[in-house]
């Protein structure tokens, strides 16, 4: 008896360790992946947040952050560098999730499209996806802005054409493993149509792998859209983008370091806050 009362508490301390360290890990899930609506709404307030306009200059160009009552510094002609970057992280942010949101609409439907019905057509648009899958993507992109034209709009259109394909494969491979399950043969026998399957039981089940491969994508995209802007294949001056930003005050890094490195780093953060919130994301749907 004494030997048991000796270790109790020593066993309860362990055992109330383990109940509590899937609880804290849930919550730290939970945490990163709020980082995508904070992010969200710090895009959507960014004309709020900004204390001047990002397109004129308001002050005495080159003064560095925390001086002149300004933040982070002004750029060459005088504008905030603070609002140039917050409304760079709107332009980035939603440019990346528009791109996320119409890769999952056309690849979701058209491999929904090939593992449902299956045969000739399955094979048909599946080389076809092949087919996109094998081009240089930044290549590709690259050339589709250049023939259209630089402007953030072409720049979504060229990333769009080659990022679809990847959402194609997974919910087509996702479809086709759960169509061999028990509940999609008993919805077959009970009379189900096919499309009434395809919409109630397989789309249903690809979501999960769909949806952790896009908020993966998220800093993926914001890094790629940044680095065509920074070649100049993004939007044309004055607009405020990141890439752009950084590429255009390149001849400044030695000496007033702020405008061009502080976009960059806003980048950085925002790809890394991306990246973390679909680590969480895709833990917190594992672990249902």
């Amino acid at each position: 008896m004494a030997v048991a009362e000796a270790f109790r508490p020593s066993l309860a301390g362990r055992f109330g360790r383990s109940r509590s360290a899937p609880r804290a890990g849930r919550r730290a899930n939970l945490a990163a992946a709020a980082l995508l609506l904070l992010v969200t709404a710090v895009a959507l307030a960014a004309p709020v947040l900004a204390p001047h306009s990002p397109l004129s200059p308001v002050g005495t160009p080159e003064l560095a952050p925390l001086h002149g009552g300004f933040v982070l510094g002004s750029d060459s002609v005088g504008r905030d560098v603070l609002s140039r970057v917050l409304y760079g992280i709107r332009a980035s942010w939603f440019a990346a999730l528009g791109v996320v949101a119409l890769g999952v609409l056309l690849g979701g439907a058209i491999g929904l499209l090939a593992g449902t019905l299956g045969g000739w057509l399955d094979n048909l648009l599946m080389r076809i996806t092949d087919g996109f899958l094998a081009l240089p993507a930044p290549i590709v992109a690259i050339a589709v802005v250049a023939a259209l034209g630089p402007s953030l709009l072409h720049t979504l259109i060229a990333v769009s054409i080659v990022w679809w394909p990847f959402y194609a494969r997974i919910v087509r491979g996702e479809v086709r493993t759960l169509a061999a399950r028990p509940h999609v043969e008993a919805a077959r026998l009970a009379g189900s149509g096919g499309w009434r399957i395809a919409l109630r039981h397989l789309l249903p089940g690809a979501l999960p792998a769909v949806l952790v491969t896009a908020s993966l994508d998220i800093g993926n995209l914001i890094l790629t859209l940044a680095g065509l802007s920074f070649l100049g294949l993004g939007q044309s001056a004055p607009a405020a983008e990141l890439g752009a930003d950084t590429s255009r005050n390149l001849s400044y890094l030695l000496y007033d370091w702020w405008i061009p490195v502080l976009p960059g780093i806003a980048v950085a953060l925002l790809a890394l806050a991306a990246n973390v919130a679909g680590d969480g994301i895709r833990n917190l749907i594992s672990d249902r």
